[in-house]
């Protein structure tokens, strides 16, 4: 079972930090093992199998979640929150591709040669054209291994389109993105108040999403997505994944 990191407070790619281990409603606590004698002998009802860690108070006020684990929903769980977001949707995607695509019949007519980038308008773009001619913002931050897979290709080969109808796409290589200790999973941010956190099997399907406003998960985000919007590049081919 993947753990999904929560956050840390340390700068330098140290401990500690905090994990979540999905589907147990447990979180993992990294730090420094607590050897002090003196310490150990006043801990309670100590079992062979625990072991013990000191974290600063920082960690666990800043991104200890104080709600319920949410539960999954299916993604039209979220579709009204695309129109109804009051000034930015932002999307962080660090798959290495996706089913949907695969199984759709423009991932056909790309494999073929076809060029794919402008595409008649569909549901999507249409809501996306609607809302940003209102205002809003529709961004997204998109992970490219090196060199990059078939499905980031496929991506690359479309965004135009997405472009077009008014969403800025940005692109960030997978190195730095461990660099900058963003989330190995994707989510959806909407208004900085509500996350939606996707799901996905083996096979890249999407088995759907976990909705949250709970404050320390938001927060997260929100830094991921500061960080993330800062270092990555319009043009792919300014991540140095040998797009060029």
């Amino acid at each position: 079972m993947t753990l999904r990191f929560i956050g840390t407070t340390s700068d330098d790619g140290n401990c500690p930090a905090l994990y979540e281990i999905p589907g147990t409603g447990e979180i993992l606590v990294q730090g420094n093992r607590e050897t002090d004698p003196e310490h150990l002998v006043q801990l309670r009802d100590v079992q062979a199998i625990e072991t013990f860690v000191r974290v600063p108070r920082d960690l666990l006020s800043q991104y200890a979640p104080r709600t319920a684990a949410p539960e999954l929903q299916p993604f039209s769980a979220i579709a009204a929150l695309f129109r109804e977001f009051r000034h930015t949707a932002w999307r962080l995607e660090t798959r290495r591709g996706y089913a949907t695509d695969r199984d759709s019949a423009k991932w056909a007519r790309w494999q073929a040669g076809e060029d794919i980038a402008a595409e008649p308008p569909n549901a999507w773009r249409e809501n996306v054209a609607e809302q940003t001619a209102a205002g809003k913002r529709f961004e997204r931050v998109r992970l490219l291994d090196e060199p990059a897979t078939d499905g980031q290709r496929f991506l690359l080969a479309s965004a135009p389109g997405n472009r077009a109808a008014g969403e800025d796409i940005r692109y960030l290589t997978r190195t730095r993105a461990r660099e900058l200790r963003l989330p190995e999973h994707d989510f959806w941010l909407f208004d900085s108040r509500v996350l939606a956190r996707f799901a996905f099997d083996e096979n890249d399907a999407t088995l759907g999403v976990y909705v949250t406003e709970d404050p320390p998960e938001v927060l997260s985000a929100c830094q991921s997505r500061d960080a993330a919007w800062h270092h990555a590049a319009r043009n792919p081919g300014g991540t140095s994944t040998g797009l060029t």
